[in-house]
This record gives structure tokens, sequence and C-alpha cells, in this order.
């Protein structure tokens, strides 16, 4: 979707700066916040595509003005609202006014550090060949779909070339809204900075990782 957070290359937003030896939490309620969307997203009551979108999809004033863990904490209470698993009135006074659905088992304490740490790989076997490979001439689909992809705004429609194939992941456009992983292979392709800006940048290049989907073959 076209939202606020696909700000990449806009101006006037400013570099980023990242602060020398910044801790991992500014405050105690974004260490809490963290460990919430942890446990709430072991009930396997969304995936991870459908967390994204729910952020993407906070009204843009809100996002511009929110914190990155205030951003989580909107769209986790989204995705609790949407399936049923608290209401308005219970977040309102923490009072519970309804019976608990039934899900899978919880994210035990002891399991936290162990599940970080071996993450959850995206990868999935092909269904399909690959139908570019590294140096073919490609270019992004322009499109302006209302739901979550992948694909940044600013390289749609634009002249690319293939540089790396990382096999076949998870569909994310798909899988944000349900309907499956539908895996589908991932490149690195690399766009010519003057092909997405103009004459006047001052950037060489920019290297994203594409989905088959998003691309269609061109002449070099």
């Amino acid at each position: 979707m076209n939202g606020i957070h696909d700000m990449g290359g806009m101006q006037d937003f400013g570099p980023v700066v990242a602060a020398p030896d910044e801790p991992r939490f500014h405050a105690a309620w974004e260490r809490r916040a963290f460990g919430m969307m942890l446990a709430m997203g072991a009930l396997g009551q969304w995936n991870l595509d459908q967390s994204r979108f729910a952020r993407e999809s906070l009204p843009p004033a809100q996002y511009l003005a929110s914190s990155y863990y205030q951003i989580w904490l909107e769209g986790l209470i989204r995705l609790m609202l949407e399936r049923g698993l608290v209401t308005r009135e219970e977040l309102g006074d923490g009072k519970i006014r309804t019976p608990p659905l039934s899900v899978r088992a919880a994210l035990a304490a002891d399991e936290v550090a162990q599940r970080l740490a071996r993450g959850a790989s995206t990868q999935r076997p092909a269904s399909a060949v690959a139908r570019f490979k590294p140096g073919d001439a490609v270019r992004t689909s322009n499109q302006n779909p209302t739901s979550h992809t992948r694909l940044p705004r600013y390289c749609r429609g634009r002249p690319g070339t293939i540089v790396k194939l990382h096999g076949a992941h998870v569909f994310p456009d798909s899988n944000a809204l349900g309907a499956g992983e539908k895996p589908q292979w991932l490149y690195t392709v690399r766009f010519e900075a003057r092909d997405l800006w103009g004459a006047d940048t001052t950037a060489t290049a920019v290297f994203v990782d594409c989905w088959e989907p998003h691309l269609e073959a061109r002449e070099a």
C-alpha cells in the first residue's frame, strides 16, 4: 500500500542518523511492548506480514507522530481487535468482559531466548524454475496496491539488473492477506540511482530484494 511508512527516497525527511551506543530500549514500556508482541505472535493468530500490514495501516499523522514501539503497540492492538482477542472496553479499563478464545500453547518465559536466537526462515521449496538469472535486465511492475507489498514505491516501474538469486521465499503480498504463503523466487536487483531520481541524485545505485511477480524482462 502507498502508506506513509513507504518513505524511502522521499525528500525533506533528512538522513537516517545512527546514534552511537544507542540502547535497545529507551524506556521500560518499550521492552514490555516488544515482549507483548512476541508473546501474542506466538499464539499463531497472525503471521509476520499481517503484523507488518497492521503497522503500515495506521493513519499518516499518527504514524509520523509515533515512536518505533508506539507503532508496534498500535499495530498489535489492531490485530487483537480484528481477531476478537480483546474489546475496546477491555483496553480502556483492563477488565475482562468476554470469555477468552482458545489458542495454541503460549510462549513460556524460558523459551523466549531460544525462539529469538533460532528465528524463522521464510525460504520454501520452489514450485517452478526461476525466470531470471544474474545479469538479466528487468523492470519492476508499476502498481499501487491497497494491501501490503514489499516492493518500495520509489522503484516501481523502473529498470534494473538482477545481481543475485536467493531461492524461493514466502510471498509477503499474499501472506499479508491470509491467502497463503505462495512461495516465489527472490532476487537482489540493482537500480541505477539516476533511473530512480533523475540526474540530480548524489547516489550511485540502490540494491533492492524483489520477488519474481514484481519483475518482468526487458531488453538491456
